[in-house]
């Protein structure tokens, strides 16, 4: 953190004293004024429901300037990530500065590689759950409990525990994530090979059963492996907020990373795509394609109730800069699977032509985000809309168990403890007869 010449400097209207506050600068965005001293100055602290201006950490690892529509991993431009390297070569980067060379490649694909299996007696505490459980409630409670079947890892004031604590979380995820697939269609889990890639492997857990193995098709497989990177971190969201605060009480990083997995889970959040590939569902059964331009007039009467999913963003001003990825892999995938002509997909393409081109949506920036067509993508490779968010979850497991070691390296680490405006009632007194 850098001390800018600048101060801000805070006046009262009723005549009370100037305060005066230093500014620090990052190495790109906006400088903060630094406020913890607020209180005890003026007795005051600032309001600012949902964070919108507050920084509450300084972080190195993922850069967004919403207005410019630009995501950056240390430093990393999206669009070259997602291009030239695999999903390995950016949890190497997120975790560790630099990307990786050869030899760094190869040991720490092979570290993971070695770590993807789950301990056996995590497939009892799987079958306590209903086959029918959201796979979200399963993945919730599968992770937190890792903590009890790897407590071997759990001190997190060695730095040794936190990295093997890293490497499993983000190497058992896929294992996990597969597992509660293949319960809810009551078929045997599949056991993780070592020979193949991350996202291979993840495939096969997915998809082959004992009696019949599942081949990886390199388009899909690539597509899936770039979902996985365009998702892996984003800066201080409510998830990666969360693992921050769960893991500010000294908590194990199982814990800080089930309560990021809960997080996600709601439909302003991760659940984003799964609520999108939902409303095109409806819109197909309610007359498909040819009641589009009828929806999205709904969609501008603000009195219809009627939401369209999957455009704008609470940070992006402009078009995500992940989504014109996905947009690209989404149409790779359904021409490699045949899909062009599904009449789903079909929808989907003639709601982004109309929001693309309606001044309505132009003006207010409602462009097509990342969930849109990552939902496509996953719907076209087989993945069932109720696990979308999990996989969501797993790709963003890097950025999460990331956050949380950084937050555990600053020594201006504190537990988190945000303040509030009371507005209920004064004291008062317990009526004497009651």
């Amino acid at each position: 953190m850098e001390l800018s010449d600048k101060k801000a400097t805070l006046s009262f209207s009723d005549g009370s004293p100037s305060v005066e506050f230093p500014v620090h600068k990052g190495t790109v965005g906006p400088d903060v004024i630094d406020i913890r001293k607020l209180y005890g100055q003026t007795g005051m602290f600032t309001y600012d429901p949902g964070f919108m201006a507050t920084a509450a950490c300084e972080s190195g690892i993922t850069y967004i300037d919403g207005d410019k529509g630009q995501l950056m991993y240390r430093g990393y431009p999206i669009d070259q990530l997602a291009q030239k390297c695999d999903f390995m070569d950016v949890c190497y980067l997120i975790l560790n500065g630099e990307l990786p060379n050869a030899d760094q490649k190869q040991e720490f694909d092979s570290l993971v590689t070695n770590h993807t299996m789950v301990q056996e007696q995590m497939q009892h505490f799987l079958r306590g759950f209903r086959p029918d459980a959201h796979p979200m409630a399963i993945l919730t409670g599968l992770v937190g409990a890792l903590s009890a079947f790897y407590h071997d890892s759990t001190d997190i004031t060695n730095p040794h525990h936190r990295h093997v604590s890293a490497i499993r979380l983000i190497a058992k995820l896929p294992t996990l994530v597969a597992m509660a697939y293949k319960y809810s269609l009551g078929q045997p889990f599949i056991y993780p090979k070592n020979d193949l890639s991350y996202t291979g492997n993840f495939l096969r857990m997915m998809f082959a059963t004992p009696c019949e193995d599942y081949k990886v098709n390199e388009v899909v497989e690539r597509a899936l492996d770039r979902i996985f990177i365009l998702h892996a971190d984003h800066e201080q969201n409510a998830s990666t907020s969360t693992v921050r605060l769960c893991g500010s009480s000294g908590t194990n990083p199982f814990a800080a990373i089930a309560a990021g997995v809960a997080c996600l889970w709601g439909p302003a959040h991760g659940g984003a795509n799964e609520a999108c590939l939902n409303m095109l569902e409806e819109l197909q059964a309610n007359g498909g394609i040819d009641k589009v331009g009828e929806f999205m007039e709904k969609v501008k009467d603000k009195n219809s109730g009627v939401r369209l999913m999957g455009f704008g963003h609470r940070v992006y001003k402009n078009y995500d800069p992940r989504a014109k990825l996905m947009q690209e892999t989404c149409k790779e995938v359904l021409e490699a699977l045949g899909l062009e002509n599904d009449p789903l997909f079909k929808l989907a393409m003639e709601l982004e032509r109309i929001a693309l081109e309606d001044p309505y949506f132009v003006e207010r920036k409602l462009y097509p985000n990342v969930d849109f067509y990552s939902g496509i993508v996953q719907r076209a490779i087989g993945i069932p809309t109720s696990l979308f968010t999990a996989i969501f979850a797993l790709a963003r497991t890097v950025g999460w168990i990331a956050q949380w070691n950084e937050m555990l390296s600053d020594p201006d680490y504190k537990i988190g403890r945000p303040r509030q405006l009371y507005v209920g009632p004064t004291q008062r007194d317990v009526p004497a007869q009651r």
